[in-house]
């Protein structure tokens, strides 16, 4: 795991995974930003009727602000993930072509519909699993820190099926993908944990996905005898 992040690191300043890099912040940050315009106008019109425009205005701004600043810390992993499955087979293909040629020879480009479909997967189960898991984190807050275990090792689970597949589907089938991922848990969920590791450290959080991504490739491939 150690060499697979030092491999990554390395390859940060690569002019494909920059570009990825670039692109994926940007969509991100539209994301947030049609997020926080919406919420305002949400909360404006709930606000303004009662309050007049003055009042109104100024508290659904300042409103939106502190929940966009809130939604931004409980769903940047989200959406920057998402987001990523959308060009993250670019950063596969880069470290595949720099250190593993014969698989990158031999993969198939993940089409936009899949890539779609993989980014859609990665927030409907992100979403879906941690309201499930809710009321457990309600119920561990008397422990203190157990809520931010509990969200971590979860998000751990799914963070590590995310990275994977976006490895997988370059040299996969869906039918042959399922049997992957039964056997390779234990890996993933070690990739989960390091990656969201990553994403609660300031700045580095920005370049997370795309070094997740890289890992990911790297024991992808070190888990079929390949040698960077």
């Amino acid at each position: 795991m150690l060499r697979a992040l030092a491999l990554s690191v390395a390859q940060l300043t690569d002019g494909a995974v920059l570009r990825v890099l670039v692109k994926s912040l940007l969509v991100t940050l539209a994301v947030f930003a049609a997020l926080g315009a919406g919420l305002y106008v949400g909360l404006r019109a709930l606000l303004v009727g009662g309050l007049g425009s003055g009042y109104g205005d100024g508290l659904a701004g300042a409103a939106a602000v502190v929940l966009m600043v809130l939604g931004a810390w409980l769903l940047f992993r989200v959406i920057a993930v998402a987001v990523l499955g959308l060009f993250g087979d670019e950063v596969v293909a880069a470290v595949e072509a720099r250190h593993y040629p014969a698989a990158h020879a031999a993969a198939r480009t993940v089409g936009p519909a899949r890539s779609v479909r993989l980014a859609l997967g990665s927030a409907a189960r992100a979403v879906a699993v941690n309201l499930l898991m809710l009321p457990v984190y309600i119920a561990l807050l008397f422990t203190g820190i157990g809520p931010a275990i509990g969200f971590f090792l979860v998000n751990a689970v799914l963070l590590g099926r995310d990275l994977g597949e976006m490895v997988a589907s370059r040299h996969m089938d869906d039918a042959t993908m399922r049997g992957w991922r039964a056997a390779t848990r234990g890996q993933r969920f070690l990739l989960g944990l390091v990656g969201t590791g990553l994403f609660v450290v300031p700045l580095v959080n920005l370049v997370a996905p795309i070094l997740g991504a890289a890992m990911a490739t790297h024991l992808f491939h070190a888990s079929k005898g390949m040698k960077a």
